[in-house]
């Protein structure tokens, strides 16, 4: 099970991209503060994202719930790769009841009964 959730705040400004695939993209860079230790930075790429997900603005809380991927690419002669989250939603944290249901779907998903059989060995017969 790949599930993530993220609070944290926008970083730089969005950027809109239109792949090759014709598919839109918006990316984001958010910062996660951490109790006691430095802040951590954390690409964020949402596919299909509305229009309006451009207008998040730098400094703003968002709740992230998605899944994290490592994707390699060719660049500069040799192979690359990138890990970043990819989105499913992404929620200003001041719209709290959205934010709260993304949090909600994501807290179900790793819900006990959906994901405990998986870990659990079978006996053998």
């Amino acid at each position: 099970m790949n599930v993530v959730a993220l609070i944290g705040r926008v970083s730089r400004p969005a950027q809109e991209r239109e792949l090759r695939s014709g598919d839109r993209l918006v990316a984001y860079q958010l910062t996660i503060p951490r109790d006691g230790e430095r802040a951590e930075t954390v690409p964020v790429v949402w596919f299909r994202a509305p229009a309006s997900a451009v207008e998040l603005a730098v400094d703003e809380e968002v709740v992230v719930v998605g899944r994290v991927r490592q994707r390699f690419f060719q660049s500069g002669g040799g192979l690359q790769s990138r890990t970043e989250v990819v989105a499913d939603v992404v929620v200003p944290r001041r719209q709290a009841k959205r934010a709260r249901e993304a949090l909600e779907r994501a807290a179900r998903q790793l819900d006990e009964s959906q994901w405990a059989e998986r870990i659990t060995p079978r006996r053998r017969s």
